[in-house]
């Protein structure tokens, strides 16, 4: 797990904005970032890397485009100042009526938060 993710740059977002990533992919990149590690020999997922607040609520990762909770917990860990990257750095101008529901949501949440990621940690 981990060995064939993407970089995490423009083209990877918006391969995620635009579903051309599997959901499986764009899970694994979230994980990743959050620090989940599976340890393959003791066959559990190692959290010593993981913010204590997610790996309470989450010892296991969670599916962030199935499921609205683990969602809405990371867009309140986005900061204020990059609530917007998608926008900015992107030129991101949402979906349009009719052409979106919750998993789409979900992805621009995700590839916003990945922008943040990148953005804090000079990547």
């Amino acid at each position: 797990m981990f060995n064939n993710l993407p970089p995490l740059n423009d083209e990877t977002i918006w391969q995620i904005i635009n579903e051309k990533l599997e959901n499986d992919i764009v899970n694994q990149l979230v994980w990743y970032y959050l620090g989940y590690r599976y340890d393959f020999v003791k066959e559990k997922w190692d959290l010593s890397q993981v913010e204590q607040s997610w790996a309470e609520e989450y010892p296991e990762p969670p599916d962030f485009i199935a499921h609205r909770p683990p969602n809405v917990k990371l867009t309140r860990s986005i900061p204020p100042e990059n609530k917007q990257l998608l926008k900015e750095e992107l030129g991101f101008k949402g979906y349009k009526i009719g052409e979106f529901g919750p998993p789409q949501t979900r992805r621009a949440t995700i590839a916003n938060w990945l922008l943040g990621y990148r953005k804090i940690n000079n990547l």
